[in-house]
């Protein structure tokens, strides 16, 4: 039929409407209960004000994200500053066994001056106008270096946002994730970044926001854990501050 039917829409409405009735009332005899009730009643929308008004110290939500991170299968570090990272990302790469790495694109991870620290890897940064060729180049690295844009300690979770100079392929595809997270980006409850998300212009917001809580963790029906299938299976939080 080149066009709907409203008839034969209806019918189908009709039997559908019949067919959930019988199916909730077969359910409700079941349970003892009659199957029409009135709908319940949900007052509170959103988070309690207790909640929203809970908040950590800094070193208090550190210490709670390194515990949570830690707890998912991850390794934290805690740094003084960011010239302490280069010495620490080369021991981490060279413990790691790396031949190679991708970064994101960023004045704060290129002045790290990763390529003199490690001559004897191969290096790239994202490029978002050859993505195709980064994306190759990520899916051959072994190692993923990014900036997180927040941290929630209550979650042991970091936030990564892509861009033209963030692929997310940085932080997806390599085997080792190594995240960078300045101190004054950590915050107490995932509420606080979902709020400072949701309130970027549409004409400014990412095309990808991306929560990682450790490495990558799956389980099939039989509750088999397997690390690493669906994203890198090492992963590190280095706190800056």
């Amino acid at each position: 039929m080149s066009k709907s039917d409203p008839e034969f829409l209806s019918k189908l409405s009709r039997e559908s409407q019949a067919a959930e009735k019988l199916f909730i009332g077969n359910i409700a005899t079941r349970l003892g209960r009659s199957a029409i009730s009135p709908a319940p009643e949900h007052p509170f929308r959103g988070a309690p004000e207790f909640w929203t008004s809970y908040e950590l110290g800094r070193e208090e939500q550190i210490a709670r994200f390194m515990g949570n991170w830690q707890a998912a299968g991850g390794f934290t570090e805690r740094l003084a500053t960011m010239s302490d990272l280069p010495g620490v990302i080369a021991r981490i790469l060279r413990e790691q066994n790396a031949g190679s790495m991708i970064r994101q694109n960023l004045p704060e991870l290129e002045q790290l001056g990763l390529e003199e620290q490690l001559p004897e890897l191969r290096h790239a940064a994202w490029d978002g106008l050859n993505a195709e060729d980064s994306l190759r180049t990520a899916e051959q690295a072994d190692a993923g270096i990014v900036l997180a844009d927040f941290a929630v300690a209550y979650t042991g979770s970091i936030v990564v946002t892509s861009s033209t100079d963030k692929g997310r392929s940085v932080s997806l595809l390599p085997n080792i994730l190594i995240a960078v997270i300045p101190a004054d980006r950590m915050h107490t409850r995932l509420g606080e970044i979902m709020s400072c998300i949701a309130s970027v212009p549409g004409e400014q917001f990412p095309a990808g926001v991306h929560f990682i809580s450790g490495p990558s963790r799956s389980s099939d029906i039989e509750n088999d854990l397997t690390i690493g299938v669906h994203g890198p299976g090492v992963a590190f939080a280095l706190i800056v501050g």
